[in-house]
């Protein structure tokens, strides 16, 4: 066979494979991402991208290791440098030198940082890092030197260390407080007593909901025998200064924050920076030992307010480290790596690693010879797109190519990132409790917003509880509608929350208002079920118990809603800001088809059955993947798709994935391109006429 001859079935062979799978590109997440939930493959990294930074972060925990004076840093880059990527690659390549721990800036109030912070500090502590088989939160437990002493399971046990740490806990707080006498612990009795039943497996779950600043039922406070709970600013702050007081002998905590963009404004429309930056240097002039603050900010937002923060707290900004724009040499190795898995596919591998794109394309784009990481990603899919739509004409022989980059492929690559959002929030959201009252709140908000739902005004409620609430006014008319979300355990709290909504009512501050609350309200004998009763019960005033699924749908807008605020979230090539996001989530109305709860305030209608509904279950959302991936794909192959639709909806079967392609395809939204094809070689593609 001649050399021509085998290029020419070597490139049917690479094209059949282009045609039939997913734009590799497609599969990227281009949005903000929290590396815990995040889960990043290593083979698809470029070492040499941004490895300065690597190195001069390592540098610092070395010398923090050293002499345990927190530190901060400024991680400085334009939108698209890979701010958010770098972080969950630092957490990658360090997380054995240190703990690492994720917080988004999203707070719902300047006067709620600290415990925003120990929240997000105590949840990232019980990931499990990869290589290991316990949690940051155990392993940092086993580390303390009051344990790593060689002498300490001889002389004060006499018996295997983890068994006497769960069956002898005076013992266990006796030994803390003797060794960290001189550390200054913050309610040493207490925290050593909830670090004792962490040991044990059924306090676990409720000691970190302590440590993490949960309003725990008064059941739970007697289970872990503590009387109070982490409920104000000082005492998150005093909870966190002890991890770093008692862990100076251990690994330094790197906090993370992320998305600048997403705290709070002030009433001048600026970011209100000052209150985090007075948290910032109290890490540093209060004495927070071993942590290392990394603040990954957008450099034009820290240059628009950079001037509004104190000279003294700008001075605790130790070094201030800028992403720099990477070359052509490691934006071909970018494009390499993510079609890799592609070309593997092959029966031999094309000459170029890059085939079916190429270095002209890039020296042409970038005649300067350096661009950002998230050009070069959304460069790779547009010419790989086109060169696949190329194949396409060649296939049908009719000269011209039916797919185009318009508002239905822009809506439905939209929907199709949703969906894949949405999966993460509910393996990571398993219950209610994992999300605090002020922050259910500030996600309806949000949500509230992108429905256009006029004169919403935060914080109903006056004093302690003020972020639980809002109010709005009703379409056409002049009253207002008022809503207070609390899932706090604490029948105290209930209480106070239950009077403040009295008085709320006393005051005429709204004519109708509604409680959302999933947990139980007591029993009737107590006060704050009989005020609950009073303002509830037999009144225009309504309760209502949203589901964990709703929840799913408001924490999955406000995932993009962040995405948006940092100039991270990309759809069709372009970056979306908050008004687009609230456009398209209007004109897909997934919130008024599937959050229920927006359906019990009466905000969005009841959407209309839909008929492809069979043994109970909704097929609609795996029917409106299925179209919105040929959508985005211009015509792949039907294995593909049904592979693809599989991984989605693992519960679904791949019979009933067949049913729906079927029905796209008598619905005339999709055709077979080769229809006497084996199903194997079957092409599908999406018909834009209809």
């Amino acid at each position: 066979m001649s050399s021509s001859s085998h290029q020419i079935l070597f490139m049917t062979d690479i094209n059949n494979i282009i045609k039939r799978e997913v734009n590799p590109f497609d599969l990227i997440n281009l949005a903000a991402t929290n590396f815990w939930a995040d889960k990043q493959d290593s083979s698809l990294i470029v070492e040499s991208i941004h490895q300065d930074v690597i190195i001069q972060i390592e540098d610092l925990l070395k010398l923090l290791s050293m002499d345990h004076r927190s530190r901060t840093i400024s991680l400085e880059g334009e939108p698209g440098s890979g701010k958010s990527y770098l972080l969950g690659r630092l957490k990658r390549t360090l997380n054995s030198k240190a703990f690492f721990v994720y917080i988004l800036c999203n707070w719902p109030d300047s006067n709620y940082i600290w415990r925003h912070i120990l929240r997000h500090t105590v949840d990232s502590l019980i990931q499990i890092p990869e290589g290991e088989k316990e949690s940051q939160l155990m392993l940092w437990l086993k580390s303390l030197s009051a344990f790593t002493r060689s002498d300490i399971t001889k002389i004060i046990f006499n018996d295997n260390f983890w068994e006497a740490l769960q069956s002898n806990r005076q013992r266990f707080i006796k030994h803390l407080k003797y060794t960290y006498q001189k550390a200054g612990i913050y309610n040493p009795d207490i925290f050593f007593g909830v670090l004792h039943d962490l040991a044990n497996p059924e306090l676990y779950d409720t000691a970190c909901e302590w440590l993490r600043g949960d309003d725990l039922s008064e059941e739970s406070m007697k289970a872990i025998k503590v009387k109070n709970c982490i409920d104000t600013e000082d005492a998150a702050k005093n909870i966190l200064t002890n991890f770093g007081r008692i862990s100076t002998q251990t690994q330094p905590i790197v906090l993370c924050f992320d998305n600048f963009d997403s705290m709070p404004h002030s009433p001048e429309g600026f970011l209100d920076v000052q209150p985090f930056f007075n948290v910032n240097t109290s890490f540093h002039a209060d004495n927070l030992k071993n942590f290392l603050i990394i603040i990954s900010v957008i450099t034009q937002t820290w240059n628009r307010n950079f001037d509004r923060i104190f000279r003294a707290d700008k001075a605790r900004i130790e070094r201030e480290i800028k992403l720099k724009d990477i070359t052509i040499e490691q934006a071909e190795s970018l494009w390499n790596y993510h079609l890799k898995p592609l070309h593997q596919l092959a029966n031999s591998k094309p000459e170029s690693s890059i085939f079916p794109l190429s270095r002209q394309i890039l020296e042409k784009n970038y005649p300067g010879g350096k661009t950002k990481p998230r050009n070069v990603l959304v460069l790779g899919r547009d010419e790989y797109q086109k060169y696949k739509e190329g194949l396409r004409t060649r296939t049908t022989n009719d000269g011209k190519s039916e797919h185009t980059n318009n508002t239905d492929t822009i809506q439905a690559e939209f929907e199709l990132l949703w969906q894949k959002e949405y999966s993460k929030i509910q393996s990571k959201i398993t219950k209610l409790s994992l999300l605090s009252s002020s922050d259910l709140m500030q996600m309806l908000q949000q949500s509230l917003s992108a429905l256009q739902i006029q004169g919403i005004k935060p914080k109903l409620l006056t004093g302690r509880y003020a972020t639980y609430s809002l109010s709005y006014q009703q379409s056409h008319k002049q009253e207002r509608v008022g809503i207070v979300w609390t899932e706090d355990s604490s029948m105290n709290t209930f209480f106070h929350v239950m009077n403040a909504c009295k008085n709320v009512i006393q005051n005429n501050s709204c004519k109708t208002l509604y409680l959302i609350r999933a947990g139980n309200v007591g029993k009737p004998n107590l006060a704050g079920n009989q005020l609950y009763r009073q303002i509830f019960t037999n009144t225009h005033h309504q309760h209502i118990k949203p589901s964990l699924t709703a929840v799913h749908y408001l924490a999955t807008y406000q995932s993009f809603v962040n995405s948006a605020k940092s100039q991270e979230l990309v759809i069709g090539g372009k970056t979306i800001n908050v008004q687009g996001l609230e456009s398209l989530i209007r004109q897909s109305q997934i919130l008024h088809k599937q959050c229920t709860l927006l359906h019990d305030l009466g905000l969005v209608s009841q959407p209309e059955p839909d008929p492809i509904i069979k043994e109970r279950k909704d097929y609609r959302p795996v029917k409106d993947f299925i179209l919105n991936l040929i959508k985005t794909q211009g015509f792949m192959g039907v294995p593909t798709l049904i592979s693809q639709a599989s991984n989605q909806f693992s519960d679904v079967q791949e019979t009933d994935i067949k049913m729906l392609i079927d029905l796209l395809c008598q619905e005339r939204k999709a055709k077979i391109m080769n229809p006497k094809a084996k199903l194997q070689d079957q092409l599908i593609s999406w018909n834009p006429q209809i």
